[in-house]
């Protein structure tokens, strides 16, 4: 059982994601809960943003907060050692220079991977009630959030395959070979990380638990990147239930600049429409920087005054699946993508969905093996896949369809 309420922040680079994730963590913490809020961008912010030093072990910020800095060289070397040590090991027996191996050991988004690994400790141990996370700007954070589920895929299929090769070449031609086998400990290491993987996208899609919040500016070109990572966020079935809309101008400021505000008034009620029905909060740009304890519990009270920061605005699930009538049908929220930008592949165990330059692989439950797909529609924000009713026997002149019973409707 999950006790962890966990959120998660992103958006486009510069928008300020880490003062609105410090903002909720400290509201959290003053309102009595244990909280921790992590960064996973490499260019870590949160030191800056404090103004405490927070490094790649838990730092105490104020009282009910700690911080955390993911640094995955450590990380590596001390929960995935027998993985690093292999593909190091592997760089290095094609030649490559020790730094140069030592740097291709390390996965792009590791250390989103790392920091969702430490929710289960979090949690085992009962140590936080609320895990905020800082991400990196968009583009990086939603590749990140699909490798559980793309790394779960090709594990199921393809680690089976390599376990039985590897067995095979060590009793015959490991001896030769131009690259070094995995060993024992390095094999049983790669399983335990895929039970971690699959534990941590079941925890992702979770609702209840957690939620993605999007950070803008009234701007075009950031709405329109929001625009764009609501829809590939919903692609891989994780629930955006908030929209922060950070940095507006202040209209009774002094020397307001009247062409400015126009202009924004523009893109607010843009957000407001094409953003409809998520929850939305507001905060105004800041003449100085919004560092240290004050300025961050002023957002913090702009955003969010005497509300709950961690409360649940949403509980939809963005994949859903239903029968009716031997027809079965996945719907997938996909808000704003457009039937030009979709391509639909079918295998007898899953789907490709692909949404402009982003890929889901949607493993089918048993009973949709090998059926082909009917049709496939966009509609109002949800693409609809419609599966053939299959026809498997017949009787008395009836026909019946797999996984109904003669005389269903």
């Amino acid at each position: 059982m999950w006790n962890l309420r966990i959120l998660i922040y992103t958006g486009k680079g510069g928008v300020g994601k880490t003062s609105v994730s410090v903002a909720t963590a400290m509201k959290c913490a003053d309102r009595g809960m244990r909280t921790i809020v992590m960064s996973t961008d490499s260019a870590h912010s949160l030191s800056d943003s404090t103004e405490v030093t927070i490094g790649n072990t838990i730092t105490k910020i104020a009282p009910n907060l700690d911080g955390l800095e993911i640094d995955i060289l450590k990380e590596l070397e001390d929960n995935w050692n027998e993985i690093r040590t292999y593909i190091f090991s592997f760089f290095a027996s094609q030649g490559m220079d020790e730094i140069s191996a030592k740097e291709m050991a390390i996965f792009p988004g590791m250390e989103f991977i790392a920091a969702l690994f430490y929710l289960d400790r979090f949690n085992r141990n009962d140590e936080y009630d609320i895990v905020v996370i800082d991400t990196a700007p968009t583009a990086d954070t939603l590749r990140l959030l699909s490798f559980p589920d793309v790394a779960d895929w090709y594990f199921q299929r393809f680690y089976g395959v390599l376990k039985s090769f590897v067995k095979v070449a060590r009793a015959t031609v490991g001896h030769v070979l131009s690259f070094p086998l995995p060993t024992n400990e390095a094999m049983k290491e790669f399983e335990k990380f895929n039970m971690r993987i699959r534990d941590v996208r079941d925890l992702l899609i979770n609702p209840e638990i957690t939620s993605v919040r999007l950070v803008t500016n009234p701007e075009k070109m950031v709405i329109n990147e929001t625009m764009r990572a609501y829809t590939y966020l919903s692609l891989y079935n994780l629930t955006v239930e908030a929209l922060v809309v950070n940095r507006v101008y202040d209209k009774n400021a002094k020397n307001a600049d009247p062409k400015k505000l126009r202009e924004q008034d523009v893109y607010l009620r843009m957000i407001d429409e094409i953003f409809e029905p998520l929850k939305k909060f507001y905060a105004h740009q800041y003449t100085l920087e919004v560092v240290g304890s004050d300025a961050t519990r002023r957002l913090a009270d702009e955003l969010f005054g005497n509300t709950d920061p961690s409360a649940i605005y949403s509980k939809e699930n963005p994949m859903k699946i239903t029968s009716k009538g031997g027809t079965t049908t996945i719907r997938l929220k996909v808000p704003f993508a457009t039937t030009d930008q979709l391509e639909l592949y079918t295998k007898r165990d899953a789907i490709i969905v692909d949404v402009g330059q982003y890929r889901r692989t949607i493993a089918l439950p048993l009973g949709l093996y090998g059926r082909s797909v009917s049709s496939a529609e966009i509609s109002n924000g949800v693409l609809a896949i419609r599966f053939k009713e299959e026809l498997y026997a017949t009787k008395k002149g009836k026909r019946t369809a797999r996984g109904t019973k003669e005389g269903d409707s």
